[in-house]
Formats: C-alpha cells, structure tokens, sequence
C-alpha cells in the first residue's frame, strides 16, 4: 500500500512538472499568433481565426479517438507522439506566409494535441482520489497561470526580433517534453485491462448525461478562447504595444497565484461544482458585457480582471465535474470526449470572434463583438441552470453528486 501511495505522488509531480512545459510552449507560441498576422501583417481576422478554429477542431474534435487508443495502448505512446507531432506544427509555423500554410500548421498541432491532451486529463484522474481532486486542479491552474505568462513574456521578447524564432522557440518546448515523457513517465495503463479501443470509443458515447454536459459547455469555451482570440488583440490596441499582452498574463498570474486555491478550497467546502460553475460562467459573461464601457488601459486591464477571476471560479470547479463522470473501463476516452464542446466552442470563439472583430470595424460598431459574446455566456448559463436544475445548495461537493454520475 506504501508503494502504491509512493508511486502515485511521484506520478502526480510528473504530471505537475510535463504541465509546466507544455502551458509555457502552448502560450509562447498561439497568443502571437494573432498578433502576428492580424497586427503585424494586417491579415483579416476572420481568416486567421478559422486557421485557429480548425486547429481546436483537429485537437478536440478528435481527443475521443485519442483517448480510446491511450485507453487500449497506454498514455505514453500516445503523450510522446502528440508532442512530436505538436512540435512539427510549430517547426511549420515558423514558415507560415500564406492562410493555408498557416491553417495546415495549426492543424498538425492540433492533430498531435488530440493524442497527448486526453491521455494526460486521465492520467490526473488515475492517481488523484476524489477528495482531493479538486484542489489538484487548483494547483494545476495556478501553476498554468504562472506558465502561461512565462510563455507570453518569452513570446513577446521572441515576438520582437522575428515570429520565426517564436514558432521555433515552441517547438524546442515540445520536442523537450516529449523526450522527458519518452524517459520518465511510467508505462501506465488508463484502462482496466482488455479494453480494446472500440468499447472505450462507445462507452462514454453512450453516457448521455455526460454528452449533455459537455455539448453544453460549448458556450463557455466561446468566451474562454477570447483570451487568445479578441482580448491581446483589443489590449494591444488600447495600450499601442504588443508588450501589453504580457502585462494581462502577468495580471491573470497574480490573481490566479493569490486567489485560486482559496477560492477553490473555499467554494469546495460550501458550494457544489454545478453552482460554482454557473457562478463563474455569470461572472465571466458580466465582464464581455462591460468591455464596450472600459474607455482606456487601467479599464480595460479591471474588466479583463473580471472576467479571469470569473475563470478562476469555472474551471477547476467544470474540471472535477467532468472527472466524476470517467468509469475506469474507459478513462481516457471519457477524457477525450469533454473535449468536444472546447472543439466546437473553441471553432464558433474563434471564427465567430474574428467575423466580429471585422464587422464592427467595417460597421463601426465597436461594442458588437462584446455584446454577441455576453448573449452567448447568458443563454449557456441558462442552458447549464437548467440542466443542474435541483441541485443546488449550499453543501461540499461531495455531499450532492450527479444522479447519473456512475
């Protein structure tokens, strides 16, 4: 039993340190990108919005396959081949002059993402107990936080002399990380044993409260991929510098740093995961509604702060929730297929953002992006309060789970 618990903390620190590089090579890399070919290059955003859309389809699209073969093979082939395969799209992307280089960049990383991201999302199922779950995740985002403005930082310094060496820089991260998954990651199974690939295809499949839930959440990565999308872009224009995307990372890192697990080890003592994530989700909504208000930096700068801490009360609380649901005959595939809403939230955020961005200029109608996003956060809450009808109260987690939860 010492072995096992020994094995699972050391398996949780791996799990801590792969999520370091992979964070940090992720926003190096995708907060340029439109920066690079909308501010620099002057490209219409819509296009370069599709480019990212499809790329959040190939990766999450496709997790549910990614997951049910790491459910039949193992997480490290699958982990160890993404990452090259991530890394071969950044080596791409370094090239990119025209859309459809940049589209079939952005598809080979999200190709190599939908190998290794599900295998990783059941491997902290795998070694984390229920209870303690929901402060793992805590940790996680914080530590993302923390990464994602090192990544930003180091893009935007990389950003300055030439996109060629941010695109490079990334791939160095995940060629790096693929060799450490190749040398150190146990050769864990994420599945009972002889679970062929197509029954852990099915079972979540036929999981459909579970298919409710995540096809529902589709609206909440609408506004989440924003802070890729819409917002650098908007904070670079307000503040005249690229460099002002680092200073919003770096904001979100403190406010995640301070505030994350408190209020995570806060809301998990009294307030169930549906309740705190439509408490989020109305936060974050609330926020998109009041850019058109912020008129300059430190405005602009206090709304983005909204809206991250609205995040900050969603995502660890919609983490453990889709958690509950994966049965051990199919784990990582349970992982893969949460991803579905990110595919099609993260496609309709992109493309939809972009669109927006241009209509309003070319109508000249600033307000327009923000208001059609704020309509959309408002009718997912409705759609998730009703779907959570009657479980609300305020009791830990644990004391209140799902009714179809397994």
């Amino acid at each position: 039993m010492q072995g096992a618990e020994r094995a699972r903390t050391l398996g949780k620190r791996f799990i801590v340190m792969d999520n370091v590089l992979v964070v940090a090579g992720f926003y190096l890399v995708f907060p340029m990108i439109a920066l690079r070919f909308v501010d620099q290059l002057g490209w219409a955003a819509a296009a370069v919005g599709l480019a990212l859309g499809v790329r959040q389809v190939a990766q999450q699209g496709l997790a549910l396959v990614g997951g049910s073969l790491s459910d039949r093979y193992g997480a490290r082939p699958m982990v160890v081949t993404g990452m090259l395969l991530r890394a071969a799209g950044f080596a791409m992307l370094a090239y990119a002059h025209s859309p459809v280089h940049l589209l079939v960049s952005c598809v080979l990383s999200g190709l190599g993402g939908s190998l290794f991201e599900p295998a990783r999302g059941a491997l902290a199922v795998k070694l984390t107990r229920p209870a303690e779950r929901n402060g793992f995740y805590a940790l996680l985002m914080t530590l993302e936080s923390a990464c994602a403005v090192a990544g930003a930082l180091l893009g935007t310094w990389l950003l300055s002399f030439d996109f060629y060496w941010v695109a490079m820089g990334g791939c160095a991260v995940f060629a790096l990380a693929a060799l450490l998954n190749a040398l150190m990651l146990p050769a864990y199974r994420m599945a009972a044993p002889g679970t062929g690939a197509l029954a852990a295809l099915r079972t979540p499949l036929a999981d459909k409260p579970y298919l409710m839930l995540v096809l529902a959440l589709s609206g909440y990565y609408v506004l989440n991929v924003q802070l890729m999308m819409l917002l650098p872009v908007l904070v670079t224009q307000v503040a005249g510098t690229s460099q002002a995307v680092a200073w919003m990372y770096s904001m979100d890192a403190a406010l995640a740093v301070l505030l994350l697990y408190p209020l995570a080890r806060l809301g998990a003592r009294y307030l169930t995961e549906q309740v705190r994530l439509l408490c989020g989700l109305g936060v974050m909504t609330a926020a998109l509604a009041m850019v058109p208000l912020a008129s300059g930096v430190a405005p602009l700068f206090a709304v983005v702060a909204l809206f991250y801490l609205g995040l900050l009360v969603a995502e660890p609380a919609r983490e453990s929730l889709v958690a509950r649901f994966a049965r051990p005959t199919a784990r990582a595939s349970y992982m893969g297929l949460s991803r579905i809403g990110l595919a099609l939230g993260g496609l309709l955020g992109y493309v939809a953002g972009g669109w927006l961005s241009d209509s309003s200029r070319a109508l000249q109608m600033p307000a327009l992006p923000w208001l059609v996003l704020s309509c959309i956060g408002a009718v997912t809450w409705l759609v998730l309060a009703r779907q959570f009808r009657g479980q609300f109260s305020l009791v830990t987690a644990s004391a209140l789970p799902l009714a179809s939860a397994p």
